[in-house]
């Protein structure tokens, strides 16, 4: 069903016409128990804290990681039933709750051939197809059975999610970690790369381009595998790695996908519904050029590969549950997670959706008793075939793209909720900053001691700001999880919360079993987090935010701390570039101009917030600000600032190549003209974008102004 299509039913159908939300229909009348909140109430805060259940939250992950639950399969639909059961509860549900199905192009290893690599002493003559020759040795196709939770039918094999079918066949060469750079090396160094199978690890770049930068130089195939010594601080041997500790066994493996946009690859700015266009597949781009696995071995040379991926039109479902606000029903918070995963996938995502469920239930109990409703919207949403490419969350962003624009207050992503248990760790944008300190200066670390969770994580992630001293430094947002579309399609204020581990103890790039078939239940119970405190505490931060966001009468957004961001850009550009800048006659004065007129704009704006606070302002008033307040990130976006770069508008946090940590894409075309002979066009792209961020920043100030004023 249609959210279009809720307007026709009647008041007797109220679970339909909470999803009526966000269409902007609130015609729906309060129930009279249901107080509305004129400003964050405290004492509601203390409780919700404190019904945050970390048992709960453990059951919870025990029955979502209890089979594997790959995008499109059974399970994943049985979870999709178990959420819509949950948030349809009558004593702790949400107002409303439905799915939302989309069809979509997944990527699939073939269950009839398997993938294979095998080692040869020989290279067949050609024309020989397949892996033929005199074989010394094969590849493991599946995992070690360890726990006895890694050899059942529905653990997918290790694969390349959307690499092409085909059987290369070649000398291995190493290729480090597949840049661009590496590959440059060895051609440097004489090799010959033609025809070759390229052996990578992971780590350095996206696991995508490891097969484009490769294909540029002519290798026939890409085989990547994990590094010990990357993930598993060098350790390897079966005793040392779990079930004995947190490392990854010997035999695993990393799944994952190698397309490079995020969504639907059929449907790229459309929904994947039966209405829309889709792209012929021969004019699909983004995949994999040559055949690509992954694998755990010790290879030797020559060697076979044999990828019979397939792909393959699925149903795939987003979860979407709501409570409608009681006074601005037509702004949302939205607070979201992924629910498929490779394997079991009790790190990511179950570990974000046991969270979810925990929250929901708190606040859905508080709802049908009749003692709370929030002042704005708040809508919990669990999204589908995250792992194919942020699939799930594009397309719903796609579908509802401009009343999501017109009316979501912030977006709240927690994936992984438990990396470790060591500390929290937070990306997002700056005008997010100040609400994640209030939450966090409130709630009890994990552990011995009395340190709040913002001082334990101060001694982890800081910074040096020269408004406040110092303070946790928030990372910054790319594109590794649903918060992606959010922020750089659609401009909405976001976030990703996790807890994660102590840097100086392991040198990891990422928890040693992520994307594996030992990201269990058990491994999270005995290692990452005994007892369920860190997730506790991630339920209790990302709950604290949700209902600041949702109940405070001032929105929590700090949009001067972008005034920090926006100089910190300036100075780079001015120390790193200006002085080339100046050889090819362009000025930075508009951006100076720029920069400090966004500075006082937003001031001012803080000075009329701080002074209305002072006395009792007019909604009205107050919904305007609030308006202005949510509305900054879109100014933004520029939707043709990088037409190379799909979905990629927002012209502060785009994907940065240049090395000048500077506006991205004045940093980019800074650095494809310094490496460009001819010159001319190059540094016209420079000024085409420092032209687009300055009117970007003029457009910001412009924003943050009086309402009236032009």
């Amino acid at each position: 069903m249609q959210w279009t299509k809720v307007l026709g039913l009647g008041l007797g159908a109220a679970a339909l016409l909470g999803l009526g939300i966000i269409l902007g229909h609130f015609a729906i009348p309060k129930k009279a128990n249901s107080p509305a909140p004129s400003d964050l109430d405290l004492e509601l805060l203390e409780t919700v804290m404190g019904q945050l259940d970390a048992h709960r939250i453990r059951e919870n992950l025990r029955e979502l990681s209890r089979e594997p639950h790959l995008a499109s399969s059974p399970r994943d639909e049985d979870l999709v039933q178990l959420l819509l059961q949950r948030w349809k509860d009558p004593e702790s549900g949400l107002d409303s709750a439905e799915a939302f199905t989309y069809e979509v192009l997944l990527s699939f290893p073939s269950q009839e051939q398997p993938n294979v690599v095998d080692i040869a002493m020989t290279l067949p003559p050609p024309p020989t197809v397949g892996p033929t020759g005199d074989i010394i040795h094969s590849c493991h196709r599946t995992e070690e059975n360890v726990t006895g939770e890694q050899g059942g039918p529905d653990v997918v094999q290790p694969y390349a999610a959307y690499a092409p079918s085909g059987t290369p066949q070649g000398l291995l060469v190493y290729a480090n970690r597949g840049t661009e750079e590496d590959f440059k090396e060895l051609q440097t160094q004489g090799i010959k790369l033609e025809g070759t199978i390229a052996l990578t690890r992971y780590g350095g770049v996206g696991r995508g381009a490891k097969a484009v930068n490769a294909a540029k130089h002519g290798v026939a195939g890409v085989l990547v595998y994990t590094d010990p010594a990357d993930i598993n601080d060098g350790l390897s041997l079966p005793n040392e790695t779990f079930p004995n500790s947190w490392y990854l066994p010997p035999s695993g493996v990393e799944r994952g996908s190698y397309y490079k946009y995020f969504g639907d690859p059929l449907t790229p700015y459309l929904p994947a519904i039966p209405s829309s266009f889709r792209l012929d597949l021969a004019n699909v781009s983004g995949f994999p050029p040559i055949p690509t696995q992954p694998i755990v071995c010790s290879l030797g040379c020559p060697v076979n590969v044999s990828v019979y991926n397939r792909l393959e039109l699925r149903n795939s479902s987003n979860v979407l549950g709501i409570i409608r606000g009681a006074v601005e029903p037509d702004r949302y918070v939205l607070y979201g997670n992924h629910r498929d995963s490779w394997v079991h996938g009790a790190v990511d995502p179950s570990s974000g959706t046991a969270v979810l469920l925990e929250l929901s239930r708190v606040l859905g109990t508080l709802l049908k008793k009749g003692t709370w409703r929030p002042r704005r919207s708040i809508v919990f949403a669990s999204w589908g075939a995250e792992e194919f490419g942020l699939i799930g969350s594009t397309e719903f962003t796609e579908e509802f793209f401009n009343k999501l624009q017109e009316r979501t207050v912030a977006y709240i992503n927690v994936d992984i909720a438990v990396f470790a248990n060591a500390t929290l760790r937070v990306q997002g944008t700056p005008p997010v900053q100040s609400v994640v300190f209030s939450a966090t200066k409130e709630i009890r670390s994990p552990g011995p001691g009395d340190l709040s969770i913002y001082d334990n994580w101060i001694r982890y992630f800081n910074r040096s700001s020269p408004v406040y001293g110092l303070v946790p430094s928030l990372g910054s947002l790319g594109a590794g999880s649903d918060y992606a579309p959010f922020i750089h399609f659609l401009g909405i204020s976001s976030m990703d919360i996790a807890y994660t581990y102590d840097r100086s103890k392991t040198s990891a790039r990422i928890y040693p079993t992520y994307h594996t078939a030992f990201d269990t239940f058990d491994y999270v119970d005995k290692f990452l987090d005994p007892g369920f405190s860190s997730h506790q505490a991630v339920a209790r931060t990302a709950g604290s935010i949700i209902l600041r966001l949702s109940d405070s009468f001032f929105l929590p957004l700090k949009v001067s701390d972008y005034s920090e961001t926006l100089r910190s850009f300036l100075q780079a550009a001015q120390q790193d570039l200006g002085a080339l800048l100046e050889q090819h006659s362009i000025s930075l004065g508009p951006l100076v101009t720029a920069v400090e007129k966004f500075e006082a704009a937003a001031a001012a704006l803080g000075q009329r917030i701080s002074a209305l606070q002072k006395g009792s302002p007019d909604p009205l008033q107050v919904r305007m600000l609030n308006d202005q307040l949510m509305l900054l990130e879109r100014t933004f976006l520029n939707p043709r600032a990088f037409p190379e770069e799909r979905y990629y508008s927002h012209v502060l946090w785009a994907t940065r190549t240049g090395s000048v940590a500077t506006f991205p894409g004045l940093s980019n075309a800074c650095s494809r003209a310094r490496d460009t002979a001819s010159g001319s066009e190059a540094w016209a792209e420079v000024q085409r974008q420092l032209s687009i961020v300055v009117t970007a920043l003029e457009g910001a100030a412009a924003t943050l102004r009086p309402v009236a004023d032009l």
